[in-house]
C-alpha cells in the first residue's frame, strides 16, 4: 500500500469515530429525564425505619433500595416535619425527623413540586414521594450523623 490509502483509511476512521462518539454523547446529554412522580411506589416507609436500616448496615440498605443498575427505587417517606427551608436555587427543603432522632430524611422538591410544600408546617406528619440519593450515616471523623438525602420530592 502506498503512503497516500493508508492516510486516506486512517482519515476516514478517525472521521467515523468523532461521528460515532459525537452521535453517542448528543443522544447520551438529551435523554429525558426519569419522571419519580408519574412512576409507582416501589418501597412505602417511616423515616426511623429507613434510617435505621441504613445506620444497621448501609450496604444492606443499599442493596434494598437501589435497582441493578444503581438506580434508586420510587420511595414513599412518611415522618414529622421537623425543618423547612430553600436550596441556593429557591426550591424547598424538608427534613422529616422524630423528635427525639438523631438523624432524618432531607427531601429536595423540584421547581414543579416547590408550590405543594408551602403549606407544611413544623411537627406536621407527612407523606413524601421521590428517590433517594445517599442514605444516613456517622461520620466518626465530624462526629455527626449525615441524614438520608432524597430529590424529585412532592407531598403525597
Amino acid at each position: 500500500m502506498n503512503k497516500k490509502k493508508i492516510i486516506k483509511i486512517g482519515l476516514i476512521l478517525l472521521l467515523s469515530g468523532v461521528v460515532i462518539g459525537g452521535s453517542v454523547v448528543v443522544y447520551m446529554f438529551n435523554m429525558p429525564h426519569r419522571d419519580v412522580q408519574s412512576a409507582k411506589t416501589d418501597v412505602t416507609i417511616t423515616v426511623d425505619a429507613l434510617v435505621n436500616e441504613y445506620l444497621a448496615d448501609a450496604t444492606i440498605a443499599n442493596n434494598k433500595y437501589l435497582d441493578e443498575e444503581g438506580e434508586s427505587k420510587i420511595l414513599e417517606v412518611t415522618g414529622t416535619v421537623f425543618s423547612v427551608g430553600e436550596d441556593f436555587n429557591g426550591n424547598k427543603e424538608i427534613l422529616l425527623k422524630s423528635p427525639d432522632g438523631k438523624v432524618g430524611v432531607s427531601c429536595a422538591f423540584t421547581p414543579e413540586t416547590n408550590a405543594k410544600s408551602d403549606g407544611l408546617t413544623i411537627g406536621q406528619t407527612v407523606t413524601i414521594k421521590g428517590a433517594i440519593q445517599s442514605g444516613a450515616a456517622f461520620d466518626a471523623d465530624l462526629e455527626m450523623y449525615e441524614n438520608v438525602i432524597m430529590d424529585k420530592c412532592d407531598i403525597k
